[in-house]
């Protein structure tokens, strides 16, 4: 039996054939002059962090994960400031939110978008990812008619929302992959994504995802980083956030999100609020 290892570059080897090919609907035109750098393009899913001259040089190759282990890793890392960064729940942060974010205040866009949600609801809820549920759990805690499944990759951000929610009865809690949702077709009546997209590696995926579950007529809630409004933020992103594991690139420009929003949608309700996006759309009958 063959079992082929794959050489990725500098950074290691691996014999994930389906990591390896994740992105095997792109080719390549030699007939073209290609860019140095197409920024639309799909990304590997590689962590390419310690891909150096001097690694290549010295370093023994190790086998490599997907950049999902990273996104785990980071917010195991992240768990304990998590909340006080979203919330600005000390100094730092609200200096960090006016710098980097143009004073974006995460907590007003999570007021918008959970008021799309009637108080009365009845139905279906995918929360994907949940986070910490630091910005859902007194609406979550209001719906009791309501059937609100919470999903999230990490299980430290899952163990945050159960400490919040593990009373309710009407509350499930997952851990999962959006990529990959353990729901039926047009099981959900809602999916709401909050801060969410920015960090999922395969972005295409989870808009199909998204999709496919949501009954026709249903509402995909979400809001999440935008490329090209801020050179400050779009710095940030590129250079600390991506490394770090917390975001995961590519990121679509607003012109970009809108063409995919009118593609799968019948209606959208869109708003940006500098570097972050923040819609309802409605699934087709």
């Amino acid at each position: 039996m063959i079992s082929p290892k794959v050489i990725t570059g500098h950074t290691g080897w691996t014999d994930d054939l389906d990591f390896v090919f994740a992105h095997k609907d792109k080719v390549c035109n030699s007939m073209k002059k290609q860019k140095p750098h197409d920024p639309n393009a799909p990304y590997d899913g590689y962590d390419e962090r310690e891909d150096t001259e001097i690694n290549a040089r010295s370093v023994r190759l190790e086998k490599i994960e997907p950049v999902t282990d990273n996104i785990k890793s980071a917010y195991h890392a992240s768990k304990d400031i998590y909340d006080d960064v979203l919330t600005q729940g000390n100094v730092l942060s609200k200096m960090y939110m006016s710098f980097f974010w143009q004073g974006t205040d995460d907590r007003e866009v999570a007021q918008r978008i959970l008021k799309y949600i009637p108080d009365d609801f009845r139905g279906q809820i995918l929360d994907v990812p949940v986070g910490t549920a630091v910005f859902t759990e007194k609406k979550w805690r209001s719906l009791k008619n309501a059937a609100i499944m919470c999903l999230d990759y990490s299980d430290d951000m899952l163990e945050k929302a159960k400490a919040r929610l593990g009373d309710c009865n009407h509350i499930t809690f997952v851990q999962g992959d959006v990529g990959q949702l353990p729901l039926a077709d047009n099981s959900c009546d809602i999916v709401l994504s909050m801060n969410g997209f920015h960090a999922f590696p395969d972005k295409n995926k989870a808009f199909r995802e998204t999709f496919r579950v949501l009954k026709p007529g249903g509402q995909f809630i979400a809001c999440f980083y935008i490329k090209g409004k801020n050179k400050r933020t779009d710095w940030l992103v590129h250079r600390i956030l991506s490394k770090k594991g917390w975001f995961t690139p590519p990121f679509p420009t607003e012109d970009q999100l809108l063409k995919i929003l009118d593609r799968l949608y019948l209606q959208t309700d869109y708003n940006a609020d500098g570097s972050i996006a923040y819609f309802r759309c409605i699934k087709g009958e």
